[in-house]
């Protein structure tokens, strides 16, 4: 007999009996907490690394708000142009309303470097690569997080699966609630902590912080290949992914896993900073 999840969990945890002008009910749910969680222990990881190589701390603020605004926007601006211009085209006011769900963790990739190369500019006046191998670090957390919050919304299902670890997502009302599939968002949010555990200890307990880059490339190594084979067992995110060789997430993943491969290798042709 096959066993599989019943996964039938409300992605609200409650909502408040209040209208807050265009948004409607306010409601509090399990992704925007779990989102909030991993950006406030993001904040804290870093607060930490600071404190340890004697970085000003006045700067740890800034680089939050650069790196959170970074993440909305871009990961906003990912789902718009890779995943959903044909609609996005026709209904610009659409993209402005993230409440109503779409956001694109490799345009969230995008976002996060170009405002640290700004913030490069702007406050550290340092190479981006000193702040990247700052910041990739929790952003592995926070990413697991996210991950979690999807699983809660019952959204990024995997395809059907015989294993006995199959979820039946009964709130996935567009797939056939009672088939069991694969959890693809624990899948990743299993993957990106273990990616964070390894920056982790690359970071605390190697040399590899001395070396500009080498954290920066490992991680977008680890996630994005990560990502990419999960993408295997997942269902397609859009009707124009069907049929494709690649879906449009691994098409994706792969100019990121060179360039994290690129950075990585040449951490290992350069002389460490002291």
């Amino acid at each position: 007999m096959l066993l599989s999840i019943l996964w039938d969990i409300d992605p609200e945890i409650f909502s408040l009996p209040i209208n807050w002008w265009i948004f409607g009910t306010i409601s509090i749910r399990w992704y925007g907490l779990l989102f909030a969680l991993g950006f406030l222990l993001g904040y804290y990881i870093v607060e930490k690394m600071f404190k340890r190589d004697g970085v000003e701390l006045e700067w740890l603020d800034k680089v939050f708000i650069y790196t959170m605004i970074a993440t909305v926007v871009g990961a906003r601006l990912g789902h718009v142009f890779f995943y959903g211009w044909e609609f996005y085209s026709q209904h610009p006011s659409e993209i402005i309303k993230i409440w109503h769900g779409g956001l694109a963790s490799h345009g969230a990739a995008i976002g996060i470097i170009t405002a640290l190369w700004l913030y490069s500019k702007k406050v550290s006046k340092k190479p981006m690569l000193w702040i990247m191998d700052y910041v990739v670090i929790p952003v592995a957390l926070a990413g697991c997080f996210i991950r979690l919050g999807n699983l809660m919304n019952s959204e990024i299902i995997g395809i059907q699966t015989h294993s006995n670890w199959g979820f039946e997502f009964i709130r996935a009302s567009i797939y056939e609630p009672t088939a069991p599939r694969h959890p693809a968002q624990l899948y990743e949010s299993i993957c990106y902590l273990i990616s964070f555990a390894i920056l982790m200890f690359m970071y605390w307990k190697t040399n590899a912080k001395q070396y500009q880059g080498r954290l920066f490339g490992t991680f977008f190594v680890l996630i994005f290949s990560a990502r990419f084979f999960i993408e295997f067992v997942k269902e397609n995110q859009e009707a124009f992914e069907q049929g494709m060789l690649l879906n449009m997430g691994q098409l994706l993943s792969i100019p990121l896993i060179l360039m994290g491969l690129f950075f990585l290798i040449r951490s290992y042709r350069i002389s460490p900073q002291k």
